[in-house]
């Protein structure tokens, strides 16, 4: 009996000592998974870096492409912004120096947008390029993409009247020298930019100004753009200022301002282009501000010129907001445009500023209009030589399936 005893509470003694070396050795608790497919980004790029199409990168403020560095982004990657305005506005932004390799392909578009926004890698790459959510006219949701060069512009300080050869862009806070663009370089390089659809921006910054869906500062003419979708933005499609990069392929959907904007004597060629129902003016096309110029070239675009309601008398109208105006220019901005067809129906408060054509060079401008009343669409009263009466839509399409305004069907019958 003693002997069973003893056993018995060796085994008791046994199983307590292990308890309690157990508690005081506590299992390490489960870890929860990380999301590795969304990668937020709080950090300027200061070293080469890859974005990787099987991951959704979100731009966590202004995130900017410092000199010296280069930022590639593979075909069919998704970038998505955070909400944001005035200095706090998220953007994408590529000072003088830097280089964007942002190479998309028809089948697979790299796509610029708001958090709000619920496509997927696995949808682009699917090939569905078409936001699950959002409609196409909803902007402000964040800012946009801005690359700035080396390249001249045309720019002088309002004080003293002095040229100026380098400026800060507008929507980039003065204390952030990553904002200067111009210099004297104009066959500088920024890198790629092909197949991208950006979409949902044009934050405001305070004062009534917004961001562009793509701006465009000093950039030189050794940089290549092309393909390129500017959707619901609530400033301008694409601002140009100076430089002499050229851009084609382009659609402009929904633009809550201007649809092509250009300042500071850009001295390069936009060819092949849709610009469709822009808030704002369908062309913004301003002269130098300083004493360099440079003559623009636009040409092969079709144009939707406005979105309408009916008023109390049936009748169309601009809804309210718009401008009217279908080709905006300064007295000295210098400017050859050439085959370009403006699509109908035109009503009261749309026209051409025929009066400021004196540096314009005007061919093959059509208006789908009554020859009876193309008068009406001018400001001043007076057809200018190379605006006329009839024609057709005359931008090719046939490379810009891949474009949410395609596949939406924004571009059906152009």
């Amino acid at each position: 009996m003693n002997f069973r005893l003893l056993a018995m509470l060796f085994v008791v003694s046994a199983l307590f000592f292990t308890a309690c070396g157990e508690d005081d050795d506590p299992v390490t608790p489960t870890p929860e998974p990380v999301d590795e497919s969304t990668i937020i980004l709080r950090e300027n790029i200061t070293s080469d870096v890859t974005w990787e199409s099987d991951k959704v990168y979100v731009l966590g403020g202004r995130i900017t492409v410092e000199s010296g560095a280069t930022l590639t982004i593979q075909p069919g990657t998704v970038i998505k912004a955070e909400a944001g305005t005035g200095a706090n506005a998220t953007a994408l932004l590529v000072a003088r120096g830097g280089t964007l390799i942002a190479e998309g392909t028809a089948d697979a578009p790299i796509i610029f947008t708001s958090i709000a926004d619920e496509i997927t890698p696995e949808q682009v790459a699917g090939g569905d390029f078409a936001s699950p959510n959002l409609d196409p006219d909803i902007n402000g949701l964040w800012g946009g993409v801005i690359v700035l060069g080396n390249a001249t512009i045309s720019a002088s300080n309002e004080d003293t009247d002095e040229d100026l050869n380098e400026v800060q862009i507008e929507g980039i806070p003065s204390t952030d020298t990553n904002g200067l663009y111009g210099g004297n370089d104009d066959g500088d390089n920024s890198g790629v930019i092909s197949h991208i659809s950006i979409r949902h921006g044009g934050a405001n910054i305070g004062a009534g100004n917004e961001i562009n869906g793509l701006t465009l500062g000093g950039v030189g003419s050794a940089t290549t753009i092309n393909n390129v979708e500017v959707v619901a933005n609530q400033d301008d499609g694409i601002e140009w200022f100076g430089g002499t990069v050229n851009v084609n392929n382009v659609v402009v959907w929904n633009a809550g301002d201007d649809a092509i904007d250009t300042d500071q004597s850009w001295a390069g060629t936009l060819d092949n282009f849709f610009v469709v129902t822009p808030i704002g003016s369908c062309f913004e096309l301003d002269g130098p501000e300083g004493s360099y110029v440079a003559r623009q070239t636009i040409k092969n675009g079709t144009v939707v010129a406005g979105i309408f309601e009916l008023n109390e008398d049936d009748e169309l109208e601009l809804v309210t907001g718009a401008t009217g105006l279908l080709i905006d220019t300064d007295e000295n901005t210098p400017l050859d445009m050439s085959n370009v067809h403006f699509v109908g129906p035109f009503v009261d408060g749309q026209d051409v500023t025929d009066d400021e054509l004196q540096n314009t060079t005007l061919t093959d401008i059509t208006f789908d209009i009554d020859p009876a009343n193309l008068v009406d669409l001018m400001e001043k009263g007076e057809v200018p030589a190379g605006i006329s009466a009839g024609g057709s839509p005359v931008a090719d399409k046939s490379g810009l399936g891949w474009t949410w305004a395609s596949i939406r069907g924004g571009l059906d019958g152009l």
